[in-house]
């Protein structure tokens, strides 16, 4: 199959498993090895004759590679970052300016708050904060004219809200503004959009999308406009100045490693839907969350917005020592942080200090192994901790 051919008619499992593919060639891999490289040769012509590579900053195949897998399957074009908070960071600062009004999310990722309060802020925009419950009427009231640019997560880490993409891009559009959707929780399978009106879809790789806990990396993908190929050429420059590219290495382990994203996230999914039901049966837990369980808040509209679910969970247990409890009792349930990866894995958010959330409050995020141990490990892990009151 032809790079250039569209893989949208098919299924998960094959775009994934050819997303990028260069023509084939007898005689050569069936995917490059990455290229290690800092010059090229030039020879006799000025940099870039021909579409040649000069310098591997701006230029290197194997993110070309990449970037065209991610990009098909985001539906959009693709440029890699080093890590998923400089593909945020890039986006914002690219596309935004001094003076420039930007909304992020209250309860999202909370190092997109530090880069707001820390750095945007001191360069001389104005930061507002809007609970990611709260965005869609805030858009539906036009309080977002005037604004320059708005980042949405959806759902929201760590606390699972879903917000309306599609209501709050018709409001962004209406504005002149440009919406920003961080899509790292739902991965391109798992939600599109830039299909539901999103200007540009950032995401941390270092998640599910590579989802093998060895590789930091990020994303921005553009929609295919007018508007769209705009902002690609401004971040394009700012990645070129800043110098924040992935090295090869790392785009060449994650265009590996997302090839079993499709089977990764249907076990992380059933996972999650098997020890939800544990969760909410256990007395010594409270407020589980998962956009995937019929009667979550942000069910129906998941239901709606979403391709298919993931394997992160939220609940609350009693207090710090209730999570430690917890973790020495599981076999399989790890404390680490990030998500996504093939480890079931418990993180206490209080820990870190950047989430307004209880003590006891905990984002698991379920690996790949068999349903049935995570289920037994998570029921005699629960059994020796005290019931919740209230």
């Amino acid at each position: 199959m032809s790079s250039a051919e569209d893989l949208s008619p098919f299924g998960d499992g094959t775009r994934l498993a050819h997303a990028g593919d260069e023509p084939v060639v007898p005689g050569t891999p069936l995917r490059p090895s990455p290229v290690f490289a800092a010059p090229y040769h030039l020879g006799d012509q000025p940099p870039g004759a021909g579409g040649a590579d000069s310098y591997a900053r701006a230029d290197n195949p194997t993110l070309r590679v990449f970037e065209r897998a991610v990009g098909e399957l985001d539906g959009g074009d693709c440029l890699s970052f080093a890590t998923g908070m400089a593909a945020i960071s890039s986006a914002v600062l690219a596309l935004a300016s001094a003076g420039d009004r930007v909304v992020l999310p209250s309860d999202g990722y909370y190092a997109s708050r530090v880069l707001g309060r820390d750095e945007l802020e001191r360069l001389g925009l104005t930061v507002e904060l809007v609970p990611t419950l709260e965005i869609a009427a805030v858009a539906a009231r036009g309080d977002l004219d005037g604004a320059r640019l708005v980042l949405l997560e959806t759902p929201s880490n760590p606390q699972l809200d879903v917000c309306d993409i599609a209501a709050v891009a018709r409001a962004t559009q209406a504005a002149g503004a440009v919406l920003v959707v961080d899509n790292t929780t739902a991965t391109p399978i798992g939600q599109r959009p830039l299909e539901l009106g999103a200007d540009v879809v950032v995401a941390a790789d270092t998640k599910a999308l590579t989802g093998h806990s060895d590789v930091l990396l990020g994303h921005v993908s553009t929609a295919r406009t007018e508007k769209g190929r705009e902002l690609y050429a401004r971040v394009a420059a700012w990645r070129k100045t800043t110098g924040n590219p992935p090295g090869p290495f790392e785009a060449w382990l994650a265009h590996r490693s997302m090839g079993t994203l499709d089977l990764r996230l249907a076990r992380q999914a059933a996972n999650a839907a098997a020890l939800v039901e544990v969760l909410v049966a256990s007395p010594a837990v409270r407020g589980v969350r998962w956009p995937g369980r019929p009667g979550d808040p942000s069910y129906e509209l998941a239901s709606r917005q979403m391709l298919r679910q993931n394997g992160v969970v939220s609940a609350e247990l009693a207090d710090a020592d209730a999570v430690a409890a917890l973790v020495r009792a599981g076999r399989f349930l790890l404390a680490a942080t990030s998500f996504g990866g093939l480890h079931t894995t418990v993180d206490r958010r209080a820990q870190w200090g950047g989430d307004a959330v209880p003590g006891g409050f905990v984002r698991f995020s379920c690996g790949i192994e068999d349903t049935a141990d995570l289920v037994a490990d998570l029921e005699q892990a629960l059994a020796g901790l005290p019931a919740l009151r209230g």
